[in-house]
């Protein structure tokens, strides 16, 4: 019976609450996000692109056909040389058509602008991959930031609480001031009205993280304690401004973009060219009468041809579009200029954000360190009567500050690696791996 009980009990318990590694929040936010849905779908319709292209050179072949009721009624101006008549002539029939381009070469040039609309889509759709992974990061790490505010407000907000306490007792037995009293309670006070901003900034930032991935989480795996975050790879910064001058997909898409207005140029100049088409017909039609014959027949037709087209005179149009298409070329040469600089310019300050992320991680570090010695002296101090309440609160402020400037720089240190990947065109999932493995387990 005991046993059932004890059963029954532990059955009854709610599981505790698994915490969420940042793989597995990626892989909701990319099962849900809307913004990577759309690219997604954006690089379907792009992939069509090329097969639209080929059937500008592929033949065709068109059936029609049709069916006719007619009712004649003739009436003789000269009865003697031709009567009048009254007839109903039913006719149907059909056609079937074929042409093949042997000779366009507008059609010619827009497979090629085809293939490189399609490589512009995949381009869109690596940056939004990018995107994806780089939002995901930033969201997550916001949370844990805005978790590790709380926690620190309301560790200081306990500290003060205690440092409060024992200003009282030390007023009530004479062996300090009201001041002491009134200090800490005025830093209580302001500590308690930092908590209520905490958690409505940490409520906020889960809900933008829920907004990625549809989903509530109730906690998340946090970084290591001794975790340490390693320099970029190239060492070099010019390293990784010539890889995202190169192969960025921002520079990726505006090359695409470069390449199809050149080709728009080709294929409007292309527009003075004559054109030669292979085309075949062949037709059958059943007909009971006409207005010049009451007898029936069947006609069968074949033609087999070439046909010539020789544009000589469209009112100016054709040289208009080339005039345009020779501007957006020069237009899109600009761009590309303007994403290799973009760019390098991203490359060189994310880079430089993540050498001094490592840094100030480095100092703070030693300041934690520093701050918590000071605290410990402070706390020593007042008791033996050399060092002030104030002393003490200022000391505790300087630890939970310390404590969390230091998790904010690992956070951001971390993104902006991310962030420098991306702006080279090298960041992957692998990447995001590597980061989740800095997770506590």
């Amino acid at each position: 019976m005991r046993r059932r009980i004890l059963a029954c009990l532990l059955f009854a318990l709610p599981l505790a609450a698994t915490a969420q590694d940042l793989a597995q929040v990626y892989q909701d936010a990319k099962a849900y996000d809307a913004q990577y849905a759309a690219a997604r779908f954006a690089l379907q319709a792009g992939l069509e692109k090329l097969p639209q292209g080929r059937a500008l050179v592929l033949p065709t072949l068109n059936l029609s056909a049709s069916a006719n009721d007619t009712r004649i009624d003739s009436e003789s101006h000269n009865t003697s040389v031709a009567p009048g008549f009254e007839r109903d002539a039913r006719s149907h029939g059909y056609t079937l058509s074929f042409s093949q381009p042997l000779y366009r070469r507008q059609n010619f040039i827009q497979v090629d602008q085809a293939g490189y609309q399609v490589r512009q889509a995949e381009a869109v759709f690596g940056q939004a991959g990018q995107d994806l992974v780089v939002r995901v990061a930033q969201a997550y790490f916001d949370v844990l930031a805005s978790d590790d505010t709380l926690a620190l407000v309301r560790a200081q907000k306990a500290a003060i609480s205690e440092q409060l306490a024992q200003a009282k007792r030390n007023f009530e037995v004479g062996t300090a001031t009201i001041t002491d009293t009134h200090e800490a309670q005025a830093r209580f006070d302001l500590a308690a009205a930092q908590e209520i901003t905490a958690q409505n900034d940490l409520d906020t930032r889960k809900r933008a993280l829920q907004q990625l991935t549809g989903k509530e989480y109730p906690a998340l795996k946090t970084l290591r304690a001794d975790i340490k975050l390693s320099r970029p790879d190239p060492a070099r910064m010019d390293d990784w401004v010539g890889v995202a001058e190169k192969q960025s997909y921002a520079v990726q898409i505006q090359e695409s973009a470069a390449e199809i207005a050149q080709l728009e140029v080709k294929r409007n100049t292309a527009g003075h060219l004559p054109t030669v088409d292979l085309v075949a017909s062949y037709g059958w039609t059943s007909q009971t009468g006409s207005q010049l014959s009451a007898v029936g027949t069947n006609t069968t037709t074949g033609t087999l041809g070439l046909q010539l087209a020789l544009p000589l005179y469209a009112g100016g149009a054709i040289t208009s579009r080339e005039r345009e298409a020779a501007a957006n070329f020069e237009k899109a040469r600009q761009d590309l200029e303007n994403a290799r600089r973009s760019a390098a310019l991203s490359t060189r300050q994310f880079y430089l954000a993540v050498i001094n992320g490592i840094a100030q991680i480095g100092a703070l570090e030693q300041a934690l360190i520093s701050s918590q010695s000071a605290l410990d002296s402070n706390k020593l101090g007042y008791e033996v009567g050399v060092r002030i309440n104030i002393d003490v609160l200022n000391a505790q402020q300087q630890l939970f500050s310390t404590r969390r400037d230091l998790a904010v720089a690992r956070y951001n240190t971390i993104t902006n690696h991310l962030r420098l990947k991306s702006a080279a065109g090298t960041l992957r999932e692998e990447d995001l791996d590597l980061v989740n493995r800095a997770l506590a387990r």
